[in-house]
């Protein structure tokens, strides 16, 4: 699969690749391009658009990219779940859920965003470890 959103990413636009890495697709390909040329390279390239206004897996009813990608895959892990609600309120205002994580992912998403890397995709290969650890702090807080 072949997934496109807004160049520069932050919060959604790590989660969701990340997310469809570890559950949907861990061959999934990613593009980054200007906010303008989302659709048409989309058209395109035949890529999935995300992040993006007016798309499927856009913001809905209050709720970010991630949480549409959890609901349309019917991801039913209950740390998914919890991870969602931290980026969530990271990215989204106002924030639905109150998480007290969801301001140092923030922070750190926006870290990420002024340490000079090359690209996206460099942002990615170095910010999937911040959604690893963060998976795992949410399945040790979701275990009976």
């Amino acid at each position: 699969m072949r997934w496109i959103t807004r160049e520069r990413v932050k919060v959604d636009r790590v989660a969701c690749p990340w997310l469809i890495r570890k559950f949907i697709d861990p061959e999934a390909e990613f593009i980054f391009v200007p906010a303008a040329e989302v659709l048409a390279v989309a058209e395109r390239e035949g890529a999935i658009p995300f992040d993006v206004p007016g798309v499927e897996f856009g913001h809905h009813g209050g709720r970010c990219s991630f949480e549409a990608i959890v609901e349309k895959y019917g991801i039913e892990d209950p740390a998914v779940a919890l991870l969602a609600q931290i980026v969530h309120g990271a990215d989204v205002s106002p924030d639905l859920y109150g998480r007290p994580e969801a301001p140092g992912l923030k922070a750190v998403a926006e870290g990420f965003r002024h340490l000079g890397l090359a690209n996206d995709h460099e942002v990615l290969e170095r910010e999937f470890i911040v959604y690893d650890a963060l998976y795992a702090y949410c399945r040790m807080a979701v275990l009976p």
